[in-house]
């Protein structure tokens, strides 16, 4: 993982980088839309806020409690105990980028939408609330972040999840095994090299002109950068767009040519 001060170097060089984020100068149509439509839209649901509410009750909440990590994408196991507030400091997306992906899943109207990593339920709580009629699931490697995440989901009131838990090479196995195809396809689960190849490589067998998947902190160390690197320059994938924090790749077979933006959100 990089130091605070490199992400914020990192993060300066991106600002001067980026294209600008109301779609000035972007000449792909679609990006065009996705800038117009989907970044500089409002997320609104009557559900959203009951999901904030529970984050800030997450946040606040020092109750302890043991994870055994399964390791997603490792065989080992290890456990710790800490308070709920400290898990949710650690595994919760800002409120910006919870309902960019509530955004993303709202207009695209996906039939599967899949998380790899509950972030104990209130990413997932968005993901449910932008399309109530999509299949959502999210796996999860620790068993009582999951429980918590049950919680979340009971509290708010969403109904089309189904969570999975354990290792995720062994769930990602299992859900891909049961679909046609993947529709949005949610990556927080382990910021490693090695194991955001292969799920990267395990989707794309799966993945289709609707396709979208979204990996967390592209940026966030050398072994990130490198995947998503990678992950740019493979022959299936003609559309990437860096927003920094996160990276979107789509797989778009009636578009000829490579096109990779870096957009200001």
């Amino acid at each position: 993982m990089y130091s605070s001060l490199t992400l914020f170097r990192k993060y300066v060089q991106y600002l001067f980088k980026a294209s600008n984020g109301k779609g000035h100068g972007v000449h792909s149509p679609f990006v065009f839309t996705f800038i117009k439509e989907v970044l500089n839209k409002n997320a609104n649901s009557p559900l959203i806020p009951l999901i904030e509410s529970e984050r800030v009750k997450l946040e606040r909440n020092r109750q302890m409690v043991e994870v055994w990590d399964r390791g997603a994408g490792s065989r080992q196991t290890k456990s710790t105990t800490r308070h709920i507030s400290q898990i949710a400091k650690a595994a919760l997306k800002p409120k910006k980028y919870s309902q960019l992906l509530f955004k993303i899943v709202n207009y695209y109207q996906p039939a599967q939408v899949l998380e790899m990593g509950t972030s104990l339920g209130i990413t997932t709580c968005y993901l449910a609330a932008a399309n109530p009629n999509a299949y959502i699931v999210t796996m999860e490697g620790a068993p009582n972040v999951a429980a918590i995440a049950k919680n979340t989901f009971t509290k708010v009131g969403v109904h089309n999840v189904q969570i999975m838990e354990g290792d995720f090479d062994e769930t990602l196995a299992q859900y891909l095994n049961a679909i046609q195809q993947v529709g949005v396809v949610y990556i927080d689960g382990n910021h490693r090299y090695e194991p955001t190849m292969r799920y990267f490589e395990s989707l794309l067998q799966k993945s289709d002109n609707q396709s979208i998947l979204i990996f967390d902190d592209i940026h966030w160390s050398k072994e990130m950068e490198k995947a998503w690197e990678e992950i740019k320059s493979n022959a299936a994938v003609t559309l990437t767009i860096d927003l920094f924090f996160i990276g979107l790749v789509f797989v778009r077979k009636a578009q000829k040519e490579k096109e990779h933006f870096i957009i200001r959100y």
